[in-house]
């Protein structure tokens, strides 16, 4: 159901925003483009942080703004997070998040204690943030967030401040967010891994305009757009462990469409996870390969054929089932397979990464 409407038109010099956009009500949405593209433009006119003199907003039915109104931000339901935490310097932990509290609606949605729990924040409350990491920050900044009880989550390149152990430490926390809590996100970055991990829709916007906007899986899948992700070019699987080797140390994921293997991750069976399986990483056939180190082998038909980034090289999507993925091969190699759309071909995948 989609229970977020956003049109807005900013015309400012040196830069251009033109969006009309229809958002589901639930799940965690993705804002997808490089610096510039018009995400955190978009995210702060949601806010009411930048208002857009021709713009309109609604939220679960509720007007936020038109030509005759305009709701301040303050009074608007959400939460939002920054790329730096921003906490006050002079409060511990604890009061940072009471401070938030104190812009909390009436029927409150998430108590203190959840948003503590949910963020595993409980042993820094008599901290400062001078004492704490980056992580621990921006964690306590989310749960601020929270504490405000809203009814949408706005979060603005949670990560980008982050080196990479950090961003390592913080996305279990954000993942526990989507799979817990009930309150849709809106969530702005350039990042392919942290899309693939925590997005159910993504928007793809550059220049100011949307490019793109649908479910995940189909919007990766694309090959009429031009959304440049060079080798993290991939697919989104929705698995579940279907059965555990001990023996080998592996673990059976089944999709829609067939099944794969990949190193055993301590995940029990019946577990629903999310693989991304990056075009690179898949290789065609004509005939089935009778013996090969690669041990995950389909039957697919060939969907769609597109440009890559290179001249040399292609991407190929292939059904297998009811599910999609892309290999990225060399147009020398597809003219050796006389690769075409409604052709029969095997699959072949080398590696699969978990992404939730």
């Amino acid at each position: 159901m989609k229970q977020i409407e956003a049109r807005f038109r900013v015309d400012w010099p040196g830069f251009f925003l033109d969006v009309d956009l229809a958002l589901p009500g639930r799940g965690v949405t993705a804002l997808f483009g490089h610096s510039g593209s018009g995400k955190t433009t978009l995210l702060r006119c949601i806010a009411g942080l930048e208002r857009a003199r021709d713009g309109f907003l609604s939220f679960r039915g509720e007007v936020w703004q038109d030509r005759s109104t305009w709701i301040p931000a303050h009074n608007r339901s959400l939460g939002y997070v920054f790329q730096e935490a921003s906490l006050f310097q002079h409060l511990t932990v604890l009061g940072n998040l009471r401070y938030g509290m104190k812009r909390s609606a009436s029927g409150k949605k998430i108590s203190l204690d959840h948003a503590v729990e949910l963020l595993g924040i409980g042993h820094l409350l008599d901290r400062k943030p001078a004492s704490l990491s980056g992580g621990e920050r921006q964690r306590v900044g989310i749960a601020r967030a929270l504490a405000v009880s809203p009814n949408l989550l706005l979060m603005d390149e949670p990560l980008a401040a982050l080196d990479l152990k950090r961003k390592q430490e913080i996305l279990p926390y954000l993942e526990r967010l989507h799979g817990e809590l009930s309150i849709p996100v809106l969530y702005v970055s350039h990042s392919p891994d942290e899309v693939a991990r925590l997005a159910d829709h993504l928007v793809v916007m550059d220049g100011g305009r949307v490019l793109a906007n649908g479910p995940l899986a189909d919007t990766l899948t694309r090959l009429d757009l031009p959304i440049r992700l060079g080798d993290e070019a991939g697919t989104i699987l929705e698995a579940t462990i279907g059965a555990i080797d001990d023996d080998w140390h592996l673990a059976r994921l089944d999709f829609r469409g067939g099944s794969l293997w990949i190193r055993d991750h301590d995940l029990p069976v019946g577990r629903k996870t999310r693989v991304w399986v990056l075009a690179r990483d898949v290789s065609l056939a004509n005939e089935q390969p009778r013996e090969s180190s690669i041990q995950n082998v389909l039957r697919g038909q060939i969907d769609a054929i597109g440009v890559d980034e290179h001249p040399g090289l292609a991407l190929v999507r292939v059904r297998v089932g009811d599910s999609l993925l892309m290999s990225r091969v060399s147009k020398r190699a597809m003219s050796l397979l006389n690769a075409e759309v409604g052709r029969e071909i095997w699959v072949m995948v080398k590696s699969v990464a978990l992404a939730d």
